[in-house]
């Protein structure tokens, strides 16, 4: 037990190790990682260090699945509705249905059911690896916010095609109605059940608890149970952890204190960046017993078939990404969609954006090894093709990604004003109303306390700065320190208010809008630990 947690400690400054190499050589650190693994993997030290399926689907992914969802822009997310469902669920469809056939066709002794199952498992792109080079690269927002809500939504409709490509392998027998509502059920029932057990927590949240650290530990629970019910009642326990956390996100700003925020951002980037740093690394980490079990089935011939499959999958995922532009436009007559016009680069970058990760090899691992006592047909086969899917995607198209990016050009039509347009307004209007607070309710006491005229003054420079044509105003003196707290205080959940109602107009980016959010948040916190400690003095 003791050396086994060594070695993972191990891994984890190995990880820090790579990552640091990755910022340097300017590179999206999953594919670093992946590279590291594979060269760990030629020497003994970690041999037995492997992956768990059941610990990547319980342990690692509701919280992964969950922290992305807060991360995600729930305005862009509705913006972009359209295109990503039709990304998240017709798209793996159809991807897997084309490498069913494929694998049928020139894999020997491939039955339409294992390429269904193999389909299942290659189908959903892992979005961390894309998402990390478009931001390096910077991309247009819109693209990143179709993969990111891709990715949060693939996971569940491709681990439902597994499951009924699984158990039609094992039973040999698949009803296409039963499994049509079946696949709505497990669908709709799983989020419903997350949106249930968030407000569930949401109320725990506004009505009971009143410590940051059991807020900020109660988040790390909520996702675990999202996913605990769901898969009990054998449904989607991925939406259900991606719909409850997409709610609760949208109420953050009335859920949690103003500390919990700022200290569950820390707790949860620390958490979700060494999670993602042990399951890339362990992807790698897998080649010797992968390669061990491929039994009769020559490496050579095994290396083929998974670079054929690649090449089937990149190949499906450009006309996926293309019809899906094609069909948009043609909607546009009948409908009102995001974008009238999609052209032809953002379908390029996406389609080149489908990397594969850590989810296909977890579900290729759990795939049983017995079936009433005889060996599952094929899966050593099926393990080995799906790590080299994912090597190849994930590396030849992920350190290929930023130049086709670079090569394409792609602008951003969608920003009607532009980024620091945006956060010269937001800081316009903050102080603004800052301003009419103090004006309209404290007049009177700022001309009686040194420390709220000094507020006042510089709240009038800033907007002086931002807008010339603002009136100067005159100075006053005072000496009520606390009573100058009590009113920032005041003046910044009116700031706090502001943006909240901006939010809700399609002009300012929610990004932008939470940077600002963090930084009332972090104000609210020094000013109240210093009100503290003027009152214990």
């Amino acid at each position: 037990m003791q050396d086994n947690f060594i070695q993972y400690v191990y891994l984890v400054l190995i990880i820090l190790a790579l990552v640091m190499l990755a910022n340097k050589l300017r590179l999206a650190y999953p594919i670093i990682l992946v590279l590291g693994g594979l060269v760990l993997s030629f020497t003994d030290i970690f041999s037995k260090v492997t992956i768990d399926p059941d610990l990547i689907f319980f342990i690692f992914l509701p919280p992964l699945l969950y922290e992305a969802a807060w991360q995600v822009s729930w305005k862009e997310f509705w913006r972009w509705r359209r295109v990503i469902m039709s990304f998240a669920f017709p798209i793996v469809i159809i991807t897997s249905c084309v490498v069913a056939f494929a694998s049928y066709a020139f894999i020997p002794g491939f039955t339409l059911a294992l390429g269904f199952l193999l389909g299942g498992i290659v189908s959903p792109p892992d979005a961390i690896s894309a998402t990390t080079i478009m931001r390096q690269v910077k991309v247009p927002k819109s693209l990143v916010s179709i993969a990111e809500g891709e990715s949060l939504l693939n996971d569940a409709s491709s681990l439902i095609v597994f499951r009924f490509a699984l158990a039609a392998v094992i039973t040999g027998q698949f009803h296409f109605g039963d499994a049509t509502i079946s696949f709505f059920l497990v669908i709709i029932m799983g989020a419903l059940i997350g949106v249930v057990v968030g407000l569930i927590f949401y109320f725990i949240h506004r009505s009971l608890i009143k410590s940051a650290n059991i807020e900020i530990v109660s988040t790390l629970v909520t996702p675990y149970i999202m996913y605990y019910f769901a898969e009990q009642f054998h449904f989607s326990g991925v939406l259900a952890v991606v719909c409850g956390g997409l709610f609760l996100s949208s109420q953050r700003q009335t859920m949690l204190t103003y500390k919990s925020r700022l200290q569950g951002v820390n707790v949860w980037s620390n958490l979700v960046f060494a999670m993602n740093g042990l399951i890339f690394l362990l992807i790698g980490l897998q080649l010797p017993s992968i390669v061990q079990q491929l039994g009769d089935t020559s490496l050579a011939r095994a290396i083929w078939y998974g670079l054929a499959i690649s090449i089937v999958l990149i190949i499906a995922r450009f006309l996926c990404t293309f019809g899906a532009a094609v069909f948009t436009r043609f909607m546009s007559h009948f409908i009102t969609v995001a974008d009238r016009n999609p052209g032809w680069k953002g379908p390029i970058i996406l389609g080149w954006g489908g990397m594969r990760g850590v989810v296909s090899l977890a579900m290729a691992l759990s795939i049983p090894l017995l079936i009433d006592g005889q060996p599952f047909p094929h899966r050593n086969l099926i393990l080995f093709i799906t790590f080299i899917v994912i090597l190849v995607t994930l590396v030849f198209q992920g350190l290929t990604l930023p130049w086709v990016i670079r090569k394409v050009k792609l602008e951003d039509r969608f920003n009607s004003i532009p980024e620091q347009e945006q956060e010269l307004i937001i800081q316009q209007k903050m102080a603004k109303a800052s301003l009419e607070l103090l004006e309209e309710k404290y007049h009177g006491e700022r001309k009686q306390n040194e420390h709220l005229n000094n507020l006042f003054s510089r709240l009038q420079l800033d907007l002086d700065f931002l807008q010339q044509d603002l009136k100067k105003l005159n100075n006053a003196t005072g000496n009520s320190l606390g009573d100058f707290q009590r009113i920032y205080l005041e003046l910044l959940e009116r700031q706090r208010q502001l943006l909240t109602e901006m939010n809700r107009h399609s002009e300012f980016d929610e990004d932008l809008i939470r940077k600002y959010l963090s930084l009332i948040d972090l104000e609210e916190f020094k000013t109240r630990e210093k009100l503290l400690q003027n009152t214990r003095s």
